[in-house]
């Protein structure tokens, strides 16, 4: 949880400030503070130096002032106290300037600096138009990024150009339109950067035009690839062309290339368009009818310490749960009756938060990671497994992770052997360990974004078929080759191969709006199943909820996004799911179903069966949910699902939630349906 700092940093605050002299209303010597520069307003990767003059109540300046600058909280950047602040990507940086003068109170003005993209050095322009006939007309729209890829939404006024306007002319708002049969080079240009379109305009030689299919029947959620198909008078089907298509009937979307999602039952018409012509495609849509009953099948409560991340052994019959909140250990669960978990064992370490807890897939290696140690030291401990209630520590490795290590993924590959990929909480590193012989870890590479190490965070990673999915907060998801060999890479030769990086501020505007500005948020965790990666971000509020207290006072946040890597170096986003309430956290899957662990949003599950878009929740997804907040637990009635693993050898969802420990959980067939 990476704000559990912030968390501290504001209670140390608090108290500093009731612990210093206090003064009467009007009596203190500073009456305000002269900020300079007056800029609020920072490009990411730059630097600026505030600086700040106290002046009395008649604007002279007070003698004998200390100023200090504060950061707490925020995203993107930090400020030290002489005020130099560093934007290392865009969010928001709130800051606090303290005059402290002796025997007054000290007197504090805030202000907050927006880190911004910096200047345009790419556009893209969609839909991707190759030939249009005489008479079309397309709608085409741009983005532009800056240099470090951040999304520069709504900060720049494209300019639209026209090679030969007289064969296909486009608009100042991006409306092209095909003229005359020929070829045209549409420019789009923002600030320094500029993008190219070749177009190609035929004459307008159809006589008719069709969509198949022409009809059809599916449920929610069922994506229908709709294709047009333009024909001369003589029959010849006139190819290349792009079709503008619409929707009309109820609740769904079509996008240009012809993928139709519902989101509710109906009839749908779907229309393509090529320069006045139309078809149609009439598609018959049927509830997704997913949804089934859950049961709690066994219950271990824990109260001295919050709980974190749950491991299953490859046996089945054993489960690991991590302590939190200053927790100083992992607990040893047997599960061979999963009615009565059972804790048999623990191994205790110099740590305040075991966050993450995985074993080798032949079962004969776990790793535990440190967060919080008393020494500092922080790490991974390594323990063997002979007897998998009672794991065996022999190794530790702390060599340049001492800061902490937040997440850590165990991999074996036949041709190197078992690695251990893991985050480095201080400089946002992804470092690989040889585990090959346990007891002397070693490391042998090291891989980071491209930016400074104040702004750059590493909060969870995955490694399948030689390639690791990391989740790089500020940077979205990067996707390396350790061992594939589509790059050449291998555990100790890490090799970039792609890169999704969103506009995190725009996604959650409405959380600054809710909440204030500075709130934290990240891409969170990725795991990818068949030609999808599921990334969920983690977001939390800046600041309570005036007035409230308990639960009403807080909530979690997040969206989590199926980007589609079946082209693994151009990967994209497809299809989301926001929850009504409450946040995305972890995620399993197994066979077509996805588990979530959705903080107070609960336990939730979802039918993620054929091809996804749009949105996940509209469609009828979810399979099932359970409230995992009882009374037993380490903070009572309210949930915090952290995530669940499934264990394959009965299908149960072993469910952990941070303030109630461990939930047994099935998901019951669906109750038969009586004539």
């Amino acid at each position: 949880m990476k704000q559990t700092l912030r968390a501290v940093t504001l209670a140390i605050a608090g108290l500093a400030a009731l612990l210093l002299p206090a003064r009467a209303e009007g009596q203190g010597k500073v009456a305000r503070l002269l900020i300079t520069p007056n800029i609020r307003e920072v490009a990411a990767g730059d630097t600026v130096r505030f600086s700040a003059q106290a002046v009395d109540a008649s604007g002279n300046p007070v003698a004998g002032v200390r100023i200090r600058f504060n950061g707490v909280g925020g995203e993107g950047g930090e400020i030290d106290s002489a005020g130099v602040l560093i934007a290392a990507t865009t969010g928001v940086q709130p800051v606090s300037v303290v005059a402290l003068v002796a025997g007054d109170r000290p007197f504090i003005e805030r202000f907050e600096v927006r880190l911004v993209p910096g200047p345009a050095a790419k556009v893209t322009t969609a839909p991707a138009v190759a030939t249009l006939v005489v008479g079309q007309r397309v709608l085409l729209s741009a983005q532009s990024y800056s240099r470090a890829g951040d999304e520069r939404t709504k900060r720049d006024n494209f300019t639209w150009k026209s090679s030969t306007p007289a064969v296909a002319r486009v608009s100042a708002d991006g409306v092209l339109s095909a003229v005359v049969a020929g070829r045209a080079t549409i420019t789009v240009t923002a600030g320094g950067a500029t993008s190219t379109q070749a177009v190609t305009v035929v004459p307008n030689t159809i006589a008719t035009l069709d969509v198949f299919p022409a009809r059809t029947q599916v449920r929610t959620g069922d994506v229908v690839r709709l294709s047009a198909t333009a024909r001369t008078a003589s029959g010849r089907a006139i190819a290349g062309l792009s079709p503008v298509w619409s929707v009309a009937g109820g609740e769904g979307v079509v996008e240009q290339d012809g993928g139709f999602v519902a989101y509710k039952p109906g009839r749908f018409v779907v229309m393509a368009n090529v320069a006045g012509r139309t078809a149609e495609s009439v598609i018959t849509v049927e509830d997704r009818n997913v949804r089934r009953p859950v049961s709690v099948v066994g219950r271990l409560p824990r109260t001295e310490f919050s709980t974190a991340e749950v491991w299953l052994h490859p046996n089945g019959k054993v489960a690991y749960l991590g302590a939190h909140g200053g927790g100083d250990r992992f607990w040893t669960i047997d599960i061979s009756n999963p009615a009565k978990p059972t804790i048999v064992d623990s191994v205790v370490m110099n740590t305040r938060l075991v966050n993450d807890i995985m074993t080798s897939e032949d079962g004969k290696v776990l790793v535990a990671t440190r967060e919080g140690a008393a020494d500092r030291k922080n790490g991974i401990v390594i323990c063997t497994l002979d007897d998998p209630l009672h794991p065996k520590v022999v190794g530790e490795f702390t060599q340049g992770v001492t800061a902490g290590v937040h997440s850590a993924y165990v991999n074996t590959q036949p041709k190197y052997g078992t690695f251990v990929y893991l985050t480095n909480d201080g400089t946002g590193a992804m470092h690989v360990i040889d585990i090959n012989d346990p007891a002397k870890p070693k490391e042998v590479a090291q891989w980071k974004t491209p930016r400074a190490d104040n702004g750059r965070y590493i909060h969870d990673l995955e490694v399948r078929d030689g390639l690791l999915y990391g989740s790089w907060w500020n940077d979205g998801l990067v996707i390396l080759d350790v061992g594939n060999g589509i790059k050449g890479g291998s555990p100790s030769s890490p090799q970039f191969v792609s890169h999704y990086k969103y506009d995190l501020n725009a996604l959650y505007k409405d959380v600054e709006i809710e909440s204030g500005a500075g709130h934290g948020r990240g891409t969170h965790t990725a795991w990818r199943h068949k030609n999808y990666v599921f990334i969920a971000d983690e977001v939390y509020r800046a600041n309570p909820v005036k007035g409230a207290k308990d639960a009403s006072a807080d909530r979690m946040y997040g969206t989590m996004q199926v980007i589609d890597v079946s082209d693994i170096e151009h990967p994209k986003s497809v299809a989301y799911y926001t929850p009504e309430y409450g946040g995305v956290h972890n995620v399993w899957v197994a066979g077509d179903t996805l588990y979530m662990g959705a903080y107070d949003a609960g336990f939730r599950a979802f039918d993620i069966s054929g091809e996804l878009r749009g949105d996940l929740r509209a469609q009828g997804r979810e399979i099932t949910s359970l409230y995992t907040g009882d009374m037993q637990g380490n903070t009572k009635n309210k949930a915090q699902t952290w995530g669940v693993v499934v264990n394959p050898k009965d299908g149960l969802a072993y469910v952990n939630d941070f303030f109630n420990g461990l939930w047994v959980v099935r998901i019951e067939p669906r109750p038969a349906v009586v004539p």
